[in-house]
């Protein structure tokens, strides 16, 4: 069975040396002592600078590994399995939450979403250069959370700190991302609203929606939704709403032990029949014999 990792249940976690936590953030700089669970679900984005060795294991099903100088990045409700590290394992993580990152990155959210849900690209091969600079960033952080905790505005210049690292950061997803071939008429407007449905998705709880539903809360046609959804990523809305739900009834039906009618009630389905109809159209098989595969 799975563990849900929270920001709060990181952050007091005694097996972890954690340098610095607020309500949306959690930095961590230790994990010699950490036990990890076969099956983890990360509830928020995560940042990991490795400096040496290697760590291998699955995100969504999808494997993975991350070595010395490279940066791994992932958005939150990822489901980690699998998970080993070297002896010589060391490394920079940053936990944070969806609503801290928007206001770090602002305008420049649309690198991040493209980077995570577009390309799926989550780990990025830097230079030692690259590994010093953002690793001076952290040592700066350090600096500024060993200091008194009656220290005037220490979270606000921890803060500063950190979105000034993450827009560094973004100068370096721009460069991994291929030249686009975007429709350059593509307007603005267009660009925000595509975000905006990401967003949405991203931090709705009940994914399971009506593309109509969406929209509503956007305040455009279901029609309109798809449309720029297919230009802007080649798959229309339902397509991404679907993607989402899918990932939610794999988790909750094979890595935890809620029952069918709590997983219909936590991922919005209206009652057992319509959920085992969604799953055997979606997978192939029934509810049970998806939690038993």
């Amino acid at each position: 069975m799975s563990e849900e990792i929270t920001l709060q249940s990181l952050a007091s976690d005694e097996n972890v040396k954690v340098g610095y936590s607020d309500k949306d953030i959690v930095i961590v700089d230790n994990v010699r002592n950490l036990v990890s669970p076969n099956v983890a679900r990360m509830n928020m984005n995560m940042l990991v600078i490795c400096t040496n060795g290697r760590a291998e294991g699955s995100m969504n099903g999808v494997k993975a590994s991350l070595e010395k100088n490279q940066v791994t990045i992932t958005p939150a409700n990822v489901t980690m399995s699998n998970f080993m590290i070297s002896p010589d394992f060391e490394f920079k993580a940053f936990f944070f939450t969806t609503n801290i990152l928007h206001s770090f990155l602002r305008e420049k959210m649309q690198l991040w979403n493209e980077l995570m849900y577009i390309r799926h690209i989550h780990v990025l091969p830097m230079t030692e250069k690259e590994i010093s600079y953002f690793t001076h960033f952290y040592d700066m952080l350090s600096f500024c959370m060993e200091t008194d905790d009656n220290m005037p505005f220490k979270s606000d210049v921890i803060q500063s700190l950190l979105r000034a690292a993450f827009l560094a950061l973004c100068g370096r997803m721009k460069a991994q991302l291929d030249e686009t071939s975007e429709d350059t008429s593509t307007s603005a407007q267009t660009t925000s609203l595509f975000q905006r449905f990401l967003h949405l998705l991203q931090t709705t709880e009940m994914r399971h929606r009506t593309v109509e539903s969406y929209a509503s809360d956007l305040c455009i046609t279901p029609k309109y939704l798809s449309a720029v959804c297919k230009k802007k990523s080649g798959k229309t809305a339902n397509e991404w709403i679907t993607e989402h739900v899918m990932e939610d009834i794999r988790y909750y039906l094979c890595t935890t032990d809620l029952s069918i009618k709590q997983i219909c009630s936590r991922l919005g389905f209206p009652n057992p029949s319509f959920f085992g109809k969604y799953v055997r159209q979606h997978f192939g098989m029934t509810p049970m014999q998806l939690r038993q595969s």
